[in-house]
């Protein structure tokens, strides 16, 4: 790594060092004191002609007379920008990941038939139908012994509670698929769970019996497509299922497959999802039910509000960090050149200052130059952010061997794109402030016998 960084050092100054060799004295020594006669004073004229004060489009006109430069400015803007925007884009996709993987957090209450204090999470193995010694030891209960709520009581005490919008209910069971080796995770559900519906990436949610939806990854392992028929086995019942639709699942090597509760009859939900009516409180709602389906072996509590994954929040936190680190490092581009622009021009800045220019003038000068290579930068960087975003996103869902639905790709609009744009002029005015306000506080006198 030091040696690919000298070597990219010394490439970027081998240009201006080739330049510089090539150079005569006397030109070499009146360099710095202003750039060649003739440079931008096309650009001054036409930017001249615009109903701005004249500092403005002085400083608009500036970045002519060093095209090279100008050009360095804006690609260094542009990288910034790039950076932002990618980061904005990964940040909101990896959100709708996080809440399209956890469709139950839709719900205002969990309702489950076994007390939430009874469920070891997660439990250890029983061996033999008894408590494993690790279990006794850590004092935890009893699977076997838990005394589970009947859930045609839970649902009823569920529908009798006033404020109910809406519930459905899961069953979170092992299914034997044709096709497929060994088990296969299954979401059973009961009721209508549009609620508790997937993003789709092809096909329709569940509507009613005789239908599955399943993931990517289950249709590759099965050689199966959207429309085909498999057969499913859950305990001694089996069905046909018709795979309706293929759903968005980043779960990995295990994702579940999706069926109607009713296509098992001896299946049973063991959580209801319910959802209460506006103006109703959960909290409320949940601790009136509670103390009904308690009594009975069972619990509810209200659903905590989402959390991502550590998986996503660490890839969220590692591009913030990789983006500040970026910005910083064009912010830094800028205000070099921003410096090395302002030095070469504080004779200029001194004669302006002599006839009248005031100090909120030049500081308008300053940052005009820097404004209009924002606006550029902005431009350039945005558009490159948003095609970076589109490449890599369906990179990583093929990773984990999925493709991503509109949803989470399209998550920029209109307004967003607009401030990411601007972003690019505010880095290179932050950029441009500290020479600007030096330029303001140096003395006429100071300024004219700079050389």
């Amino acid at each position: 790594m030091p040696a690919a960084a000298l070597a990219v050092v010394g490439l970027a100054a081998l240009i201006p060092a080739r330049r510089a060799g090539k150079l005569h004295t006397v030109e070499a020594i009146a360099v710095g004191r202003a750039p060649r006669t003739g440079r931008g004073q096309r650009a001054h004229k036409v930017l001249g002609r615009l109903p701005l004060p004249r500092p403005v489009t002085y400083g608009l006109a500036t970045p002519f007379t060093h095209l090279v430069r100008a050009l360095a400015m804006v690609l260094a803007v542009a990288f910034g920008t790039i950076a932002v925007t990618f980061a904005v884009g990964l940040t909101l996709s990896l959100g709708a990941i996080s809440t399209s993987q956890n469709p139950q957090n839709r719900a205002s209450v969990t309702v489950t038939t076994v007390r939430m204090n009874d469920i070891a999470p997660p439990p250890p193995p029983v061996v033999g139908g008894e408590a494993s010694p690790s279990q006794v030891a850590r004092g935890m209960p009893d699977p076997a012994k838990a005394k589970v709520a009947d859930p045609v009581k839970v649902r009823s005490a569920i529908k009798s509670q006033a404020g109910l919008d809406s519930y459905y209910g899961k069953l979170q069971t092992e299914v034997v698929v044709a096709g497929a080796s060994g088990s296969v995770q299954a979401n059973l559900y009961e009721g209508d769970a549009h609620d508790g519906s997937y993003e789709m990436l092809s096909g329709h949610w569940l509507t009613g019996e005789g239908q599955v939806v399943v993931p990517t990854r289950f249709l590759e392992r099965t050689s199966t497509k959207v429309g085909d028929t498999v057969r499913v086995t859950h305990e001694k019942e089996s069905a046909d299922l018709k795979i309706v639709g293929e759903s968005f699942d980043t779960s990995g090597n295990q994702p579940a497959i999706h069926a109607d509760m009713a296509d098992f009859p001896s299946a049973e939900p063991s959580t209801f999802l319910v959802k209460v009516k506006s103006g109703v409180s959960a909290h409320d709602y949940a601790r009136k039910l509670a103390s009904v389906v308690r009594p009975l072996g069972g619990d509810a509590a209200t659903i905590p509000p989402g959390e991502q994954k550590g998986v996503i929040l660490i890839m969220q936190a590692m591009a913030g960090l990789l983006t500040l680190i970026l910005v910083a490092v064009a912010g830094l581009g800028v205000l070099d050149s921003v410096v090395l622009a302002t030095l070469e021009r504080v004779h200029d800045l001194g004669v302006c200052k002599a006839i009248g220019m005031t100090p909120r003038q030049t500081l308008s000068l300053v940052l005009a130059s820097v404004a209009a290579i924002g606006v550029a930068g902005g431009l350039l960087g945005v558009p490159v952010g948003y095609l970076l975003h589109s490449l890599v996103m369906p990179v990583m869902a093929r990773a984990v061997g999925t493709t991503m639905p509109s949803s989470v790709l399209d998550v920029y609009g209109p307004a967003q794109l607009l401030l990411l744009g601007l972003g690019g002029v505010v880095l290179a005015v932050l950029g441009g402030l500290a020479p600007a306000f030096w330029a303001t506080r140096t003395r006429t006198a100071t300024s004219l016998r700079t050389e």
